[in-house]
């Protein structure tokens, strides 16, 4: 008989190679049967739902009886095992007074029997046996041996049955429910049918030292793929006039630019020239600019290396000389796009009464696709790992935007489930729609200021639709990285004009530009060890003052006429830094002025991010007219910890009890001396923190378009008189944890838990 480690070990070698749960029980049980010298091995997993126990795999049994043997706890010697959890080894199996034949096995020859319980943290989930012809019982060593293997194979039977392997027994498919996990791209709930777009081809295949043949000729190829992927453009454009807002259409604008962009242009005709292909030219043009954008700590920034790919692969389609109308193709009535790296073009291709949701291999949360889905409504989940399509064995699938979850292979009941979870969000957000024109007020009468984070000209009509009461974050710097240069005061100015104008009167509040270190700009190269720690915010803007002062004017004459203009200083950890900037400021409206124009002063805030602000709160407060507390940051460099590091991500909690005092010290100090305070960044998103935040005294939040209607739901809930109770108990709390359970429980009680958690209220 071979020791039970050494079958453990080969059974665990093999199994990485296996594709499917089924194929780790088969090869469990033919191992086992073979160290034992046995004639049957067979795996029973217990059903906790249906209080059965179902023959999962055999070697030595009929294999059509997989699946179809089911008993109850009890009945026959498996039965026995289970009720008993205690191993049985019998000589003579008919014998035994819990005998039951299934003729369907064909286990009438077989008479002696051992059975042993698999037991995973005191919780039954099956029994392993083993058979012999001959009337003779088991010896010690076999049962000793079994008992090790039941309890060595105990962990990886319970993942199988929580990845539904009984359901994937009883409908015959393989990776039933088969789940993938991604990022958040578009919240929402969706069942469809998956729908494979036909690709432009993928410049990853292509070499970059590729040689090119005669070079006009393959400049002359790039110059026609230009023009057709420009075109490719325009149409995908047309199919979305009209049923998306103008400022998501500006989505095309930014893929416009970068194939105008006269300097990747002549960097590729550069390539060409110096002896490569047409193709092999731009991939290594995309690919330099694209890794720039990677390298960024800035996750908005991050992204934009997805659309440089986007426009790579549609030029190298258009060299290929592929036929970009797609006319012949066909799309069920709910689609569900599934592709690697989507582009918003592939979007476009499907009418959009018809398009459910949207599973991207790779991509970002924050990119061009997830912004698209979000403002179309539909849920999208981004970055989800490699998919084969021989896995997907039938075409439903659940997208779960909530979890950031894709569910292929679903079974019926699965399919039910979430249809009607798909029936509660839709009641859902007709609630929130309904709150969009709603004042931001408790119960009791204390009324809030719900303003939009926007850093992208596609998140303005969001943010407008659902009741934003202004920009309380606008991310200056993405015009700076789309650009091969510093952009122009005009450029800027325009670009700044559009959101104040859209938003007048209401306020909009501009960060300068938040660059450097972490967020290097593509024409302006810096290098450090510590870019969290470096050369970013106002630190890089202070020491380029002529490009600074050219965002101050571009602000300041953007603002001429409308007056809804404020201003926010990034990463300030000195009071000496506002007072440069104010002087800059004071410069700039002297010279506008000078020019003869009718400029307003704006309003000048600091973002506290720093933790070292919280030393010389009084002085900034001296000298800035409102305070914009940046809580990503603020409870990264609080806690030290690196939200991104895999290593401690799970030490970032801005529950914890120091960073809620910290902020509470904030919100008091700006209190007592009346200077205006706003909460930014996810915290505020956050329905179980936005409670303290009230409890605490914090009247003004910002959060992205998409959890505009989800904190007012929150505020229109909860009684004033509640969070402050809920913010008073905190304070005695020593732990997050307990922190989280309680405004769980409090979240529930009001019916809000549905805001965290697909479905609605009510789920179970």
């Amino acid at each position: 008989m071979q020791a039970p480690l050494q079958t453990l070990r080969s059974i665990f070698q093999e199994a990485a190679d296996l594709r499917s749960p089924r194929e780790l029980l088969e090869l469990i049980v033919g191992r086992v049967r073979d160290a034992l010298e046995a004639e049957v091995c067979s795996i029973y997993l217990y059903s906790e739902e249906q209080k059965e126990l179902v023959l999962a795999a055999t070697c030595g049994l009929r294999e059509r009886s997989i699946g179809r043997v089911r008993l109850p706890l009890g009945e026959g010697l498996v039965g026995h095992v289970a009720e008993h959890m205690h191993l049985l080894n019998v000589a003579d199996a008919a014998s035994h007074p819990d005998f039951h034949f299934f003729p369907e096995t064909g286990e009438d020859r077989f008479k002696s029997f051992l059975g042993v319980p698999i037991v995973h943290f005191r919780k039954l989930i099956g029994v392993i046996v083993v058979q012999g012809v001959n009337p003779t019982a088991f010896s010690e060593a076999a049962e000793a041996f079994l008992i090790t293997i039941a309890a060595q194979i105990s962990g990886a039977i319970k993942h199988l049955l929580d990845n539904d392997i009984l359901q994937e027994l009883q409908y015959g498919i393989t990776n039933l429910n088969l789940k993938v996990t991604g990022l958040k791209g578009a919240p929402g709930i969706a069942v469809g049918q998956v729908v494979w777009p036909r690709r432009e081809s993928d410049l990853d295949t292509v070499d970059e030292n590729q040689a090119g043949g005669i070079v006009e000729e393959e400049l002359q190829a790039f110059r026609q793929a230009l023009q057709a992927a420009r075109q490719t453009l325009k149409e995908s454009k047309q199919q979305l006039e009209g049923s998306a807002p103008k400022d998501v259409l500006a989505l095309f604008k930014v893929y416009k630019m970068i194939l105008s962009d006269q300097n990747w242009v002549n960097e590729v005709a550069g390539h060409i020239t110096a002896g490569l292909s047409a193709a092999a030219a731009v991939k290594r043009t995309v690919e330099s600019h694209a890794r720039i954008f990677e390298q960024m700590d800035d996750p908005y920034l991050r992204a934009k290396s997805e659309d440089i790919r986007h426009i790579g692969n549609m030029v190298y389609s258009a060299l290929n000389g592929e036929a970009q109308d797609r006319a012949d193709e066909t799309f069920p009535e709910r689609t569900v796009l599934v592709g690697k790296n989507l582009s918003i073009a592939d979007l476009t291709r499907c009418p959009q009464d018809k398009l459910a949701a949207v599973v991207c291999i790779g991509g970002s949360a924050l990119s061009h696709v997830a912004v698209l889905a979000s403002a179309l409504g539909i849920p999208a989940v981004m970055g989800v790992p490699e998919l084969k399509r021989r896995e997907l064995q039938n075409d439903w699938v659940v997208v779960d935007g909530y979890r950031a979850q894709a569910i292929f292979n679903a079974s019926p009941e699965l399919l039910k489930e979430y249809r009607r979870l798909e029936r509660s969000e839709r009641r859902l957000i007709q609630g929130l729609d309904a709150l969009r024109d709603k004042p931001a007020e408790t119960p009791d009468g204390v009324r809030l200021t719900v303003m939009a984070n926007t850093g992208l000209l596609a998140d303005i009509s969001p943010g407008l639709e659902r009741g934003a009461e202004g920009v309380g974050l606008y991310r200056s710097e993405i015009p700076f990285m789309m650009h091969a240069s510093f952009p122009s005061e005009e450029e800027q100015m325009q670009i700044y004009q559009h959101v104040l104008e859209a938003y007048a009167p209401r306020p909009v509040h501009i960060r300068t530009l938040d660059v450097g270190g972490d967020k290097p700009l593509p024409y302006y190269e810096i290098n450090e060890d510590n870019p969290f720690l470096g050369w970013r915010g106002i630190r890089f803007t202070l020491d380029n003052a002529a490009v600074f002062m050219t965002q101050i004017r571009a602000m300041l004459r953007a603002n001429v006429g409308l007056g809804n203009l404020a201003i926010m200083l990034p990463m300030v950890s000195d009071w000496r830094e506002v007072d440069a900037f104010r002087k800059l400021l004071n410069d700039a409206l002297k010279q506008l002025h000078a020019e003869g124009l009718d400029v307003p002063e704006p309003s000048v805030g600091v973002m506290l991010e720093v933790p070292a602000v919280m030393t010389c709160l009084d002085e900034l407060a001296e000298r800035a007219d409102f305070f914009s507390l940046g809580t990503n940051d603020f409870t990264q460099y609080w806690l030290a910890v690196d939200r991104n590091n895999p290593r401690v991500a799970d030490l970032y909690d801005w529950l914890a009890p120091s960073v809620l005092r910290a902020i509470a010290q904030i919100v008091a100090f700006c209190a007592n001396r009346r200077i205006p305070l706003s909460v930014c960044g996810e915290m505020a998103a956050d329905p179980a923190a936005l409670m303290l935040l009230m409890g605490m005294g914090v009247n003004k939040i910002s959060v992205s378009a998409a959890n505009l209607l989800k904190a007012k739901w929150v505020i229109r809930t909860i009684p004033m008189e509640r969070a402050r109770s809920l913010w008073r108990k905190t304070r005695q709390m020593q732990s997050a944890e307990d922190i989280h359970a309680m405004l769980d429980a409090t979240l529930v009680e009001y019916g809000l838990d549905g805001l965290t958690r697909a479905g609605g209220p009510g789920r179970t």
